[in-house]
């Protein structure tokens, strides 16, 4: 059984081929060889050139199968098989049946179409004619299965946390707003899963983690859509470099799954491997090497803005000392990661939720893996200190009211969590970006059904 894909009619035979979710054979139809299919068989447009014909005589299968077979149908058939001259492995069919009728063709220049918007608008077109698509998704499969296998060897526990908040927190985004009919209330589709997977820490689980869809309604470029699949870990009472350990685990894990046995893949020409040793690169260190900016001395917002000025990287008016740093760092610092390294030491006002270094308190103690120039993942030493968290959040509240809309709000149910004692914890989070980065591809181009614009 499987979807008809050519047709190649010769008199009284007919090559065909057929593919499933497996693989395609070919499949040789030969007058003399085929028995009638049952009317019930045939779907309702091919009924109408029926076994018989108006004067009663029988109409062959061959002639039916000819006249209402094409390139798209399911059909179903039985016979023999052999190999062709040219050592093919084929069926001589003795029956067929058709399962499915299509009735709008499928468009011949779909097969080979490089439009990559076009194949994403119609994506089921590009599966039906593009096996290395489909490849992806099974490979994608792969990916998550791995990561959930990684996590629950390690005695982990997954959960499901949800997806409507009254407060969006965990991350720097502005967050999609809808209405609670039910509640006649206002919430928000998260942005991350931390805040809940922390207050489950407050519960008394000390390792959980949940794959969940989250949504953030920022721009679309090839690493950002606005809602995407992502996994968080928190460990409580491990360290950044038990964190560290697991993570280069798991991603090695991830890149064996995807890539196979000598985990290299392809990024711009250049071979990227991801099976040796991590590297640790310093934060500090490498922005001040690019930029000349020391971070660990009194830095102002003005400064920065000159830095970025000096550079003609573009910013808004209204970022503050924390954005400003970011933004400088991903159009210098982060251009030259290109191999797998675990970047560390990020500055405190990029950090709002990560836990300072005692020996360095303008640093956080925070790591993020880091490979072709992209961030594709987010380690921390968990902040459990409510106070100081609170103080950290009306920072936010203050970035917020300049009109920074990716800001973090203040979520006073959680710092009430906090106050209640949670674990010292290590937390990790990362999204669908590393598959895409590993396959050499867009976001966009790994997600099955991405959104598109519609067009009128």
């Amino acid at each position: 059984m499987g979807r008809v894909r050519s047709v190649r009619s010769m008199g009284g035979s007919a090559f065909v081929h057929i593919e499933d979710g497996t693989d395609k054979i070919q499949l040789f139809f030969n007058k003399n060889n085929l028995n009638t299919p049952p009317q019930s068989s045939l779907c309702a447009t091919a009924k109408a050139n029926a076994t018989r014909g108006q004067g009663g005589e029988e109409v062959d299968s061959y002639k039916l199968f000819s006249k209402n077979v094409e390139v798209g149908d399911f059909l179903e058939v039985q016979g023999t098989l052999f190999k062709t001259k040219t050592d093919e492995k084929s069926l001589s069919v003795t029956a067929w049946k058709m399962l499915t009728k299509n009735i709008r063709p499928i468009p011949s220049e779909f097969y080979g179409l490089k439009d990559t918007e076009k194949l994403l608008r119609k994506r089921y077109l590009d599966l039906m004619g593009n096996r290395e698509t489909r490849e992806i998704f099974i490979k994608k499969n792969n990916f998550w299965q791995t990561i959930r296998k990684v996590l629950t060897d390690e005695k982990f526990l997954e959960v499901q946390t949800p997806v409507l908040e009254s407060v969006p927190g965990g991350a720097d985004a502005e967050p999609f707003i809808t209405h609670y009919n039910a509640l006649d209330q206002d919430f928000y589709l998260r942005i991350s899963l931390e805040l809940h997977l922390k207050r489950l820490l407050v519960g008394g689980y000390e390792r959980v983690f949940e794959i969940g869809r989250v949504f953030r309604n920022e721009g679309i470029s090839r690493e950002h859509l606005q809602e995407f699949d992502h996994m968080e870990f928190y460990w409580a009472y491990a360290d950044m470099e038990n964190g560290m350990e697991l993570v280069e685990k798991m991603y090695k894990a991830i890149a064996k799954a995807v890539l196979g046995e000598q985990m290299i893949s392809v990024w711009e020409g250049e071979e990227i491997d991801w099976s040796k040793p991590w590297p640790r690169v310093d934060y500090f260190t490498e922005f001040k090497k690019e930029t000349g900016i020391d971070l660990s001395t009194e830095v102002t917002v003005k400064d920065l803005k000159k830095k970025a000025d000096e550079l003609k990287i573009k910013y808004d008016q209204a970022d503050g000392k924390g954005r400003m740093i970011d933004t400088i760092y991903k159009k210098t610092v982060r251009q030259k990661l290109i191999q797998p390294c675990l970047l560390v030491g990020q500055p405190l006002e990029v950090s709002p939720l990560a836990k300072k270094d005692p020996n360095i308190p303008n640093r956080v103690l925070r790591f993020q893996p880091v490979a072709c120039k992209s961030e594709l993942g987010n380690g921390f030493a968990e902040l459990n200190d409510p106070i100081d968290q609170k103080e950290r959040f009306e920072a936010q509240m203050k970035l917020r009211e300049a009109g920074d809309n990716e800001a973090q709000m203040l979520d006073e149910d959680f710092i009430e969590a906090l106050e209640y004692g949670m674990p010292p914890a290590f937390g990790f989070g990362m999204s669908e970006r590393l598959f895409a980065v590993m396959l050499g591809r867009s976001v966009r181009e790994t997600v099955i059904f991405p959104p598109v614009r519609n067009v009128e």
